[in-house]
């Protein structure tokens, strides 16, 4: 038998424009992920109406952040492609972990207490347990790795302590030789490669981000060259001569040539060397061109895709029945363990029979 390759699973909300940031820092290393490992990339939809929404335009939203996996690279004959609220395990787990997650966890988690502040009164009760949700989103799928950025370190962290304090700890039964069985496999981090920590163009020192109100403060995917070309000329600069790394001081300098060799396919020491003495007037045509270029064959493909919504709906009804064949049969263990009777034969026991 051939060996079994490590499983990954991420994935990112159809909320606003997927950027450079998006692509660079995840996508890009997801496209590489598949040559060695067995993975799982799916679009958190339910994670996109923690705040309000437009109904009208999440599901186009869902389907064209899913062409753009595809776009990018993802190959759905090598990657199962996937809509979270389509396979309803997902929603069915986030239920029992809640049950056994303490509420305190969940209300010392960062980034609740960042945007609580900002939604005040209306702030949401799924808000608050979305990191629950993204817990089953991992545990489902028997995930050995998971691609994480420093702002997600500690929804893993959370997700791992459910796995094995409130789950594994508590309710798995004992094998034949007297231990525990785990019922949940508790993942470890895969910390991705140069370019995980793309950082705004209004601000170097804050990472981009699609829920920045200022447009200007990233490159969507998407955006036509003309704007592109704009963002960068506006992009924040500093007034000294020729561009570095590693400079404390100057944290626009030291993303903008970071972008810059990785949109032109230069290594660090090359963009560093080729623009030591370049003035910002010089630089940022580069920069532009640079990034235009890169993103012209993947808008091409995006462009392709969407013409093609029968291809692309079909693409994630396979990679929804192939979600669902693993959740399903994850979801059980768990549903046996806390003494749930089996799942009805019409659906959950012909999918653990696959």
């Amino acid at each position: 038998m051939p060996e079994q390759r490590p499983r990954v699973l991420s994935g990112v909300q159809p909320t606003g424009s997927l950027h450079l940031g998006n692509w660079l820092g995840a996508i890009r290393n997801w496209v590489d992920l598949q040559d060695s490992h067995d993975t799982f990339f799916c679009v958190v939809d339910l994670h996109a109406i923690t705040v309000p929404h437009d109904p009208a335009r999440l599901s186009e939203d869902t389907l064209s952040t899913a062409a753009l996996y595809l776009a990018c690279g993802i190959d759905p004959q090598r990657s199962t492609v996937f809509v979270q609220s389509q396979v309803s395990a997902h929603s069915e787990l986030c239920w029992l972990l809640n049950c056994v997650t303490p509420l305190n966890w969940l209300e010392r988690m960062i980034q609740f207490k960042e945007k609580a502040v900002k939604q005040g009164a209306d702030v949401s009760a799924g808000l608050l347990d979305y990191p629950v949700l993204m817990a089953a989103d991992i545990l489902l799928y028997d995930a050995d790795r998971v691609p994480v950025g420093e702002d997600q370190k500690q929804h893993l962290e959370l997700a791992r302590d459910i796995a094995q304090q409130r789950i594994n700890a508590r309710y798995a039964p004992k094998g034949p030789d007297g231990e525990p069985t785990a019922i949940l496999k508790v993942p470890e981090p895969l910390i991705l490669k140069e370019g995980a920590r793309v950082m705004s163009l209004t601000d170097g020192r804050s990472k981009m981000s699609k829920s920045d109100p200022n447009e200007g403060s990233r490159i969507a995917l998407l955006d036509p060259p003309e704007l592109i070309t704009k963002k960068i000329k506006r992009a924040k600069t500093d007034p000294e001569m020729g561009l570095e790394f590693g400079n404390p001081d100057r944290p626009e300098a030291d993303n903008l040539l970071g972008l810059y060799a990785l949109l032109a396919g230069r290594s660090r020491e090359q963009a560093a060397s080729e623009c030591a003495a370049m003035g910002w007037g010089s630089f940022k045509p580069l920069l532009a061109e640079a990034t235009v270029e890169a993103l012209r064959p993947l808008q091409q493909r995006y462009a392709e895709l969407r013409a093609d919504r029968s291809g692309m709906e079909t693409v994630l009804r396979e990679g929804r029945d192939r979600a669902d064949a693993v959740a399903s049969r994850t979801l059980e263990r768990v549903r046996s363990a806390l003494g749930f009777l089996p799942a009805t034969r019409d659906h959950g026991q012909q999918l653990l029979d696959l």
